[in-house]
């Protein structure tokens, strides 16, 4: 079942126009249409799978977030890439709080990064809706994850992070004013999203894995990002890039745009057009494939 928004997820402006129709790869070879914002300039899905229905949309191996064990080469290279990337995560949760604290991981998978994060001296809590993962992720970190951000006990944070876990929310409003609710006045929200502005979303087009219909509902550029701040009342405090996801994002893009190719030549141009592309946003734009984007309250 599809519903179909009438206003943006964001501003809640009618104003807004078909931009593209883009395929799901992935699972259901279904085409899904983007519509674009014109007020903040966020991209978004439309019309959408329900919270209630979008569950099938999930269902490939390849959704690697949701499993701990490497089933072929892409996914054990994913996971020795993710390992490198919690242990930078935990190195900048550090960095923000030095004397530790509550840290609150919204989509935390199969909890690696609270895993480490508990290891380094943090309180930690995690929201996780695919059950599989969920359970995975208590056996680790004795049972402090949780299905929903309604489902956590009462309490503030130092940390929240979302983790491409954004644009996945379809209560994005709501949700968001919840964790801020949960977040101390002088804590910090960290949120990473793909960016459809990137190198590697313009080279792929329509093919960019990042749009990842119907599962990514939003899609935020900059502008988009800024009036995510003003809406919220947000300060930004920096903006970081995530440089492996454009060799991810391009990997999984090479084998959307052209899948009889074989897999030394996928690899090759993949990782040609990743380091491309991270050259390009560091060179002038700062358009990255994925930015990571720290909040704090205003």
């Amino acid at each position: 079942m599809l519903e179909r928004l009438t206003k943006c997820p964001l501003c809640k402006s009618g104003l807004f126009l078909n931009s593209q129709e883009i395929k799901d790869y992935a699972v259901s070879q279904e085409s899904f249409i983007i519509c674009n914002c014109t007020d903040c300039g966020l991209k978004f899905t439309n019309p959408r799978p329900t919270e209630e229905t979008i569950a099938p949309y999930y269902d490939f191996p390849e959704y690697f977030s949701h499993d701990d064990k490497a089933k072929n080469v892409t996914q054990f290279v994913y996971q020795q890439v993710r390992n490198y990337a919690v242990s930078q995560k935990v190195k900048l949760l550090n960095q923000l709080k030095p004397s530790r604290g509550k840290y609150l991981d919204y989509g935390c998978g199969t909890g690696e990064l609270l895993t480490k994060a508990n290891e380094s001296g943090w309180k930690v809590t995690g929201i996780e809706p695919n059950e599989k993962a969920r359970n995975l992720a208590n056996s680790k970190v004795n049972e402090k994850v949780y299905q929903s951000v309604n489902d956590i006990p009462k309490g503030s944070y130092d940390v929240i992070t979302l983790y491409h876990v954004l644009e996945h929310i379809h209560s994005l409003r709501k949700t968001v004013k919840t964790l801020l609710k949960l977040l101390k006045s002088d804590g910090y929200i960290l949120i990473a999203v793909p960016n459809p502005v990137s190198y590697d979303a313009i080279k792929y087009g329509t093919s960019w894995a990042g749009w990842d219909v119907p599962r990514h509902l939003y899609h935020f550029n900059h502008q988009a990002i800024e009036s995510f701040g003003e809406i919220f009342d947000l300060h930004l405090v920096k903006e970081l890039p995530m440089n492996f996801d454009s060799y991810y994002v391009s990997l999984l893009s090479e084998g959307y745009a052209d899948p009889k190719q074989s897999i030394i030549r996928k690899y090759w141009k993949a990782i040609s057009a990743g380091r491309k592309s991270n050259k390009e946003a560091a060179k002038t734009t700062g358009n990255h494939s994925s930015n990571l984007f720290v909040f704090k309250k205003k």
